[in-house]
């Protein structure tokens, strides 16, 4: 199952000062890129507009499904029956369903953990894989996914040129983005990891897209989140997984940590030891995007598949 090297809470708040530190450094570096492009914005600008799927953008985020709603409105999972993080690959195996699919909590030792199943009516796995590779190079398309919440993004490498699987284009890459989970402005690296790689069983009409999740302004890795598409009568499902406070260590990108800062750094240090109301923000989050761009994401993938 997926490994990480374990930091404590105060080892990865020094790491956090190690960033901020960096900051000053990295505002004067030649490698910072200045751009009309690199710019955080709420909604949709007159440019996205022009976007050929412009007739796919929304003023507004679709409701999560009711599962989600009745988990938002709830109390949080008791500890005893949060999965640990080692069983991830065999709960989402290929067939079979968890006790609970939707909810959010946290564990005896603080491992924050959200679970959100959303059933998706026409969709497959095929679609999401494309979509994790299509929708990472600007931020209107990112923008489909959340018009409330997303921001920003950026991709280390733009992979959306040239003939390759769609898993190829985000599997080993990073996506920079900006986001709110909740009232709070996140500022978030993901780098996404070949499942099969990590211990998952992903047969050919499934997917599941894994990343590591970091903060792209300092070099501390937060969790882990894992998207797992499998088909059911009339589409398919996602079942999606959230473990944060399982620390780790990544080396920051210069360009992007210098572009991340410009944006504004969101360097609230209380970021990086996510509680329960983050959680619970997140399994929102999560149920709203997810439910929102599966309502047209058949008809966007066949127009720009």
């Amino acid at each position: 199952m997926v490994k990480s090297s374990a930091l404590s809470r105060r080892r990865a708040l020094a790491l956090a000062a190690v960033g901020a530190g960096a900051f000053a450094v990295v505002r004067s570096s030649p490698a910072h890129a200045d751009g009309p492009d690199n710019v955080r914005y709420g909604g949709y600008s007159a440019q996205d507009r022009a976007q050929p799927y412009a007739h796919f953008m929304t003023e507004h985020t679709a409701p999560p499904q009711p599962a989600v709603a009745a988990a938002y409105a709830g109390p949080p999972t008791p500890a005893e029956r949060i999965p640990p993080f080692a069983a991830l690959t065999a709960e989402l195996g290929p067939s079979g369903y968890a006790p609970i699919e939707t909810g959010y909590g946290h564990t005896d030792s603080g491992i924050v953990w959200v679970a959100v199943r959303t059933e998706m009516p026409r969709v497959t796995a095929a679609m999401w894989d494309w979509w994790f590779g299509w929708h990472l190079a600007e931020s209107a398309r990112y923008k489909l996914w959340h018009p409330d919440a997303h921001m920003y993004a950026e991709v280390a490498a733009d992979r959306t040129g040239g003939a390759m699987p769609d898993r190829q284009r985000y599997v080993g890459n990073i996506s920079y983005v900006d986001e709110y989970i909740g009232p709070k402005l996140q500022q978030l690296a993901i780098a996404f990891h070949d499942p099969v790689a990590y211990g998952f069983t992903v047969p050919d009409d499934h997917t599941v897209v894994l990343g590591r999740v970091g903060s792209s302004v300092a070099p501390v890795d937060l969790g882990w989140l894992a998207h797992q598409v499998r088909p059911v009568a009339g589409g398919c499902e996602m079942r999606s997984r959230f473990y944060l406070r399982i620390y780790g260590v990544h080396t920051l990108d210069p360009v992007h940590t210098a572009r991340a800062v410009q944006r504004g750094a969101a360097a609230d240090v209380d970021d990086l030891v996510p509680g329960l109301g983050l959680a619970r923000d997140l399994l929102l989050h999560c149920g709203q995007e997810m439910n929102h761009l599966a309502r047209f994401l058949p008809e966007l993938y066949h127009e720009f598949a």
